[in-house]
């Protein structure tokens, strides 16, 4: 776990995320007592079609108009 003054972390914020580790915690301190706690969250890419055949059931009136939006249409 990192700590830095708040005046860093305002300074170099950007490189604290770039350069910070997933999970790691970074404490911001002002007046040396701790105010706030920066965590890095790190995510794989999105892969498409990574949910393919996932949907086992769809209602046959999935795609129907709202019975409370019918008034509106043609």
């Amino acid at each position: 776990m990192s700590t830095v003054t708040i005046e860093q972390a305002q300074a170099q914020l950007l490189q604290l995320i770039d350069e910070g580790h997933a999970g790691e915690a970074i404490v911001i301190t002002r007046d040396q007592k701790p105010v706030a706690t920066l965590t890095i969250h790190a995510s794989a890419p999105r892969q498409p079609r990574t949910l393919k055949g996932t949907v086992v059931y769809m209602a046959p009136d999935f795609a129907a108009p709202l019975e409370e939006f019918k008034e509106y249409m043609p």
